[in-house]
């Protein structure tokens, strides 16, 4: 209890600016000629439809046909870890909870001296493509567009990670196990290095499972998917076999894998206090942090 009281006081604390957490000037274009595959600019649209999480608002956007990251260094005065993380947020393919799985999750890594890297990934998913199709291009280019500036972000290239929520986390886990070569034409020096995650944090994932207990066709599970750890809630249904299919398969190809299973807590969460015990999940991610050292 005392440990959640201390992590009701951080949110307020990140909510209010305290940290004076703040992102680069502005964000970075990920493909500058244009996204892979896109013939119209899309009208992007961010907005609340009034429903609360937590008691606040949560800032959808969708629309999304450029797509950016926004790099949130570890603010001064904090113990600085050299590692960073690549966050999807969640929306099912169809909008971005981009405040709820993205901003608020760049402030809490950053209190950990983690740099948060936030990908505003293309939604919704395009007529004639697999939902994950042009997100996975923007999430590769994201992680070997950080990986290639690792210098001059201050970051070790061995310590980028990938989290992701719902949907952002079948982002997540897709990229961790399709890396070995880009799904787009080859832009520059950023492509040619590896857009392999380092880690992979899960946090209530969606699509992971499919028919006959196995695991959707783009996450197949090999020995080279990095080490991962899962954050679910067992009324969190159906969506509760994604996690126990995919920890199944981490368990079998020998990954090292750690899951974290709440008996209530529901989905879309993300960071905020819903009275639920799963609101703890971030006590628990840093204590993986430190076991696999992407913070001392």
């Amino acid at each position: 209890m005392k440990k959640k009281k201390e992590f009701l006081l951080m949110g307020i604390m990140c909510m209010s600016g305290i940290w004076m957490v703040s992102a680069q000037q502005k964000p970075i274009v990920l493909f500058p000629a244009g996204a892979p595959g896109e013939t119209t600019k899309l009208v992007e649209k961010g907005e609340s439809d009034g429903n609360k999480v937590g008691g606040e608002t949560v800032l959808r956007v969708t629309n999304v046909s450029e797509p950016t990251i926004t790099v949130y260094p570890a603010p001064e005065g904090r113990t600085k870890t050299h590692s960073a993380v690549v966050i999807c947020p969640g929306g099912g393919y169809s909008i971005l909870a981009y405040d709820l799985e993205g901003t608020e999750v760049c402030q809490w890594l950053n209190s950990l001296g983690i740099t948060g890297v936030l990908l505003k990934y293309r939604v919704p998913k395009r007529e004639g493509r697999e939902k994950h199709e042009a997100p996975l291009q923007d999430v590769q280019r994201a992680i070997g567009y950080i990986r290639a500036h690792a210098n001059e972000y201050g970051l070790d290239e061995k310590k980028i990670g990938v989290m992701g929520f719902s949907a952002g986390a079948h982002l997540a886990a897709t990229v961790s196990n399709n890396f070995s070569e880009r799904t787009y034409p080859v832009i520059d020096e950023a492509d040619k290095v590896s857009c392999r995650p380092d880690f992979c944090l899960l946090v209530y994932p969606a699509y992971l499972d499919a028919a006959n207990f196995q695991t959707s066709p783009e996450v197949k599970v090999t020995s080279q998917t990095p080490p991962t750890m899962l954050i679910q809630a067992e009324d969190d249904k159906p969506l509760i076999k994604s996690s126990i299919y995919y920890y199944n398969s981490l368990m079998e190809a020998g990954v090292p894998a750690w899951m974290h299973l709440y008996s209530k807590g529901g989905h879309g969460y993300g960071l905020r206090d819903t009275g639920a015990t799963v609101n703890e999940w971030p006590f628990r991610v840093e204590d993986w942090f430190r076991e696999i050292d992407v913070v001392q």
